[in-house]
């Protein structure tokens, strides 16, 4: 076990202080303040966190909501693949098959247009965030999305279907950077984790929502068989935007400007004032400590910096394990219906089993919330891992079966890789890439490692959509070994490089990754960052401690 020095900032001083002093003696407050405010977010149990922030809690749940948009959207056009209205509206005639059908490389136009939109949308969103907050970027993308959703809604053919799905990917990608950003500033220690993998809930909610709207839409044997499903989305901004006006911005934001009143009149409206337990000057205090100790690290505020000194292990980190997300398979989840339909179900009762399957995925993602109360996320995420990889290998032996038997084998295999998914990786992954990146770079590295995720997504997209096609490969089943394949070489490189960040304050995990400390030595290590030579900027950014 490594420890850090035991001269601390004295925290009961009363000394008046030398004008010589001055900058120092200020600074020794400042991390005084800071000390206790990190003491009392270690000592906080969840009831008294709750009791505390619960605006904090609710607001951070509102923004959140904007991405049950995107997993409603990715998971209709799923969906609507399997709409004979849809198929002949869009798609071209199949002599082979006998009716419309949307061939393999318009469907990955589709699938991909809305990543790539997303990509453009996480790097203006990654620029804008620095400048005007959380708050006002979610606002102008949420107004943005109220007007690409008409390309979505009066789409005459296929191409500008695409486009469509561009133009809306563009806000999509920005609420993907802002959600986990907001979730991660305006929680303590003890909450972040439960406020940033609601993010993965809300993505299955909009799954649910969609299988059930396609559900409804299916027996329309005209334009609203699609028309509907995509009306729907004009729901989520008009709702989201009501409150959104009314919320307060991140106190992170507020300090990074330097404007650290307005930080704590935000920290006062994100939290319980009738808490005579809870100091507000303390919290801001350690919120400037944390800020000044990554200033002091040369860390900049541009996307060059990502990739300089110890923030480029901090962004490879959180680029790999939002890219890991996608190669290990849970890019099957959207075909449920696609192997129903082979099982012999009907479009409705598909459709029906897809809820099911959403709704066992919420279930999951609960039941992170319990289990990450009590062990680390890196366990989590790499026991999940395994578990996908099993299930994949398992699917892809079921392959060689013949029989609507072995589709219901598969279908249910999916449905457990599902809860798996949504009980480990899915959420977990939203708590990992928020804590691991540095708080002054916090907005840009996400923007770079969601970026990287659907970048990924899209070569995915592809890979999955000619492996399954009748049009096209026509692997079935078998498609679940090529990504058993993917997942295992992820299990390998989260084994090795992913730390784990339970129960750590931002300057804390500051103080790890300047040491260097071994990715699966981190739970075990003790620092402190209230110390004076950590206060004062003397302390060495590597120590005897383990390399990288």
């Amino acid at each position: 076990m490594t420890a850090t020095t035991d001269t601390k900032v004295p925290r009961d001083s009363t000394t008046t202080p030398s004008s010589e002093h001055q900058g120092h003696v200020d600074a020794a407050h400042l991390a005084q303040d800071a000390a206790h405010a990190a003491d009392a977010e270690h000592n906080m149990g969840i009831l008294a966190a709750v009791r505390q922030y619960p605006k904090a809690i609710g607001w951070s749940m509102l923004l959140s909501s904007t991405l049950i948009m995107e997993g409603y959207d990715l998971a209709l056009l799923g969906n609507l693949y399997a709409s004979p209205v849809f198929n002949e509206k869009y798609g071209a005639w199949s002599e082979e098959q006998g009716k419309h059908v949307i061939s393999a490389a318009w469907q990955s136009g589709l699938s991909n247009g809305a990543r790539a939109g997303e990509v453009i949308g996480l790097l203006i969103a990654g620029w804008i965030t620095d400048r005007y907050g959380a708050k006002w970027t979610t606002i102008g993308f949420l107004y943005m999305m109220i007007g690409t959703i008409f390309a979505l809604f009066f789409a005459p053919n296929v191409q500008i279907l695409v486009l469509g799905e561009v133009l809306c990917g563009i806000p999509w990608g920005a609420f993907q950077s802002v959600a986990a950003q907001y979730a991660s500033e305006v929680s303590p220690v003890i909450l972040r984790p439960y406020l940033t993998t609601f993010i993965n809930m809300c993505w299955v909610i909009g799954q649910f929502f969609a299988a059930a709207v396609s559900r409804g839409s299916v027996d329309y044997q005209d334009a609203r068989a699609y028309r509907i499903p995509f009306g729907v989305q004009w729901l989520w901004p008009v709702l989201i935007l009501c409150g959104l006006h009314f919320a307060p911005e991140s106190p992170w934001w507020y300090v990074r400007k330097d404007r650290h009143e307005e930080a704590r009149k935000a920290l006062l409206r994100l939290t319980n004032q009738n808490d005579p337990h809870f100091n507000p000057d303390e919290t801001v205090a350690m919120i400037q400590h944390t800020n000044e100790m990554e200033r002091r690290a040369k860390q900049g505020t541009t996307y060059l910096d990502c990739f300089r000194g110890i923030d480029l292990r901090r962004t490879e980190i959180v680029v790999g394990i939002w890219t890991v997300q996608t190669l290990g398979g849970q890019n099957l989840m959207g075909y449920y219906s696609y192997f129903m339909k082979q099982a012999g179900l009907t479009e409705k009762q598909a459709f029906s089993m897809s809820m099911a399957n959403s709704a066992l995925g919420l279930v999951g993602t609960a039941g992170s919330w319990f289990l990450m109360h009590k062990i680390g996320r890196r366990t989590i995420h790499f026991s999940g891992l395994s578990g996908q990889l099993l299930i994949l290998l398992i699917v892809g032996s079921l392959s060689f079966g013949q029989g609507g038997s072995f589709s219901w084998a598969i279908g249910g295999m999916l449905i457990l890789f599902t809860f798996v998914y949504d009980f480990a990786v899915g959420p977990v992954t939203y708590s990992l890439v928020s804590e691991l990146s540095s708080t002054r770079l916090k907005a840009k590295t996400i923007v770079l490692a969601r970026a990287a995720y659907n970048t990924s997504n899209i070569f995915v997209n592809v890979m999955t959509n000619y492996q399954l096609s009748s049009t096209a490969w026509d692997w079935g089943a078998k498609t679940a070994y090529f990504w058993a394949g993917t997942c295992l070489v992820s299990c390998v490189w989260v084994f090795f490089r992913l730390p784990e960040p339970k129960g750590r304050t931002y300057a804390e995990l500051d103080m790890l990754f300047a040491k260097g400390i071994n990715a699966r030595r981190f739970a075990e290590t003790e620092v402190d960052p209230y110390t004076a030579e950590a206060t004062e900027g003397k302390e060495a950014l590597t120590t005897e401690t383990e390399k990288i």
